[in-house]
């Protein structure tokens, strides 16, 4: 007896592996469902925060004159918008017309405001809405303040999500090309562009002393109380020529030589994107005339964005404050840089395709532009109809 109780011990121990083995694939099996659960929740979730932002959007509009809706109207604008080019001025005028207008407006916050997107952030085959939508959202009237973390899609939850169409989307992130990426419908890009010397001083102060838009915010270099013209004057890093180079990037796009300071093959690339890929390029110092043209050629947005922007309380709603502009020295200092050259030359190429543009859309009178009336027609046209 004793031998066959042996014998059996590796039996038993046999059954008792199997047993934990069975047990273990039905614990993975419920953890599996509970996941598919999690996930149709989520999607619930996010699909109802949607049909919320439909509401107030609706809510907003009520009692107003309501532009009437296109019906298919699948248009996008992306605003990658450069920091302290008067961005948030501008992007303020979208929400303020989103309700009358009947678009939605999307700001892309991404994670650590990086502005390069990873590769699988920019292309990924998900649904319109993602699948992980469990991200902070702040509803607006007829927008949505997202935070975009690894885990989002921006390419194919652009270009599908058909919730959010008209769409305008705007952030601090660098070009994008959607046809790399197999898109056939691509968006509408737009932007504007600052002397690169007075965008780094507002940028310096603005880190510093904030702004009007929320002065009760904590900056990251708050306390310190060095002036630019002393911080070139003793080689700080928060004002070297390395942080001019911002608006070349931002223009060149998801390739490594665009980040490359001083870099012509990167500046080469920004001009041709803003050439061939933008609807229209503005400058800070020519605002009022770059909304002008997008009220013009985008009715379906910017309709009434002139007279807003002249007249509205938000317009001019963003000012660094305790700015002191630099000394003739310090800017002759920075100006000694390659980098501010090649930056400045993208500048100007930028000011000049806007004015070459402004000349053909606007015309002055008596102190005042007026956007030009349609300058073409129709003739020749066969087969006559009767």
């Amino acid at each position: 007896m004793g031998i066959l109780r042996i014998m059996m011990l590796p039996k038993i121990q046999l059954l008792a592996v199997l047993a934990f083995g069975v047990a273990m694939l039905l614990i993975e099996n419920q953890i599996q469902k509970l996941d598919e659960s999690r996930a149709k929740l989520e999607r619930t979730i996010a699909r109802h925060e949607v049909a919320e932002v439909e509401q107030r959007h609706s809510e907003y509009g009520g009692g107003r004159e309501v532009s009437p809706i296109v019906e298919n109207d699948d248009t996008v604008i992306i605003y990658n918008r450069v920091p302290k080019t008067a961005s948030t001025s501008f992007t303020n005028i979208a929400y303020d017309l989103c309700g009358k207008n009947r678009f939605h407006v999307l700001h892309i916050n991404t994670t650590k405001n990086n502005p390069v997107m990873s590769l699988q952030d920019q292309h990924s085959r998900t649904s319109f809405i993602p699948e992980d939508f469990n991200i902070p959202i702040t509803l607006f009237p007829c927008g949505l303040d997202m935070l975009w973390y690894n885990s989002v899609r921006f390419v194919r939850n652009v270009t599908s999500w058909r919730e959010m169409k008209p769409g305008f989307y705007h952030g601090h992130v660098a070009y994008l090309d959607f046809s790399k990426h197999g898109m056939k419908g691509k968006p509408l890009y737009i932007n504007v562009v600052r002397d690169p010397i007075e965008r780094l001083v507002s940028y310096y102060y603005f880190l510093r002393f904030g702004d009007d838009y929320r002065p009760g915010l904590r900056r990251r270099k708050q306390g310190d109380k060095k002036t630019f013209d002393e911080c070139v004057s003793s080689g700080g890093s928060d004002c070297a020529p390395e942080k001019l180079w911002l608006q070349i990037p931002f223009f060149c796009g998801h390739y490594s030589e665009c980040w490359n300071a001083g870099s012509r093959w990167a500046l080469e690339q920004a001009k041709y994107n803003l050439v061939n890929e933008y609807l229209l390029v503005g400058v800070t110092e020519e605002l009022e005339d770059f909304i002008m043209i997008l009220e013009a050629a985008l009715p379906r947005f910017f309709k009434g964005a002139t007279d807003l922007y002249r007249t509205g309380k938000k317009s001019h709603l963003r000012k660094t404050t305790e700015k002191k502009p630099p000394t003739k020295e310090t800017i002759a200092k920075l100006q000694q840089s390659n980098i501010w050259k090649i930056e400045n030359e993208f500048y100007e190429f930028a000011l000049e395709q806007f004015q070459f543009v402004r000349a053909h859309a606007v015309r002055e009178k008596d102190g005042e532009l007026f956007v030009l009336a349609q300058s073409f027609f129709y003739e020749k046209i066969y087969p006559k109809v009767n």
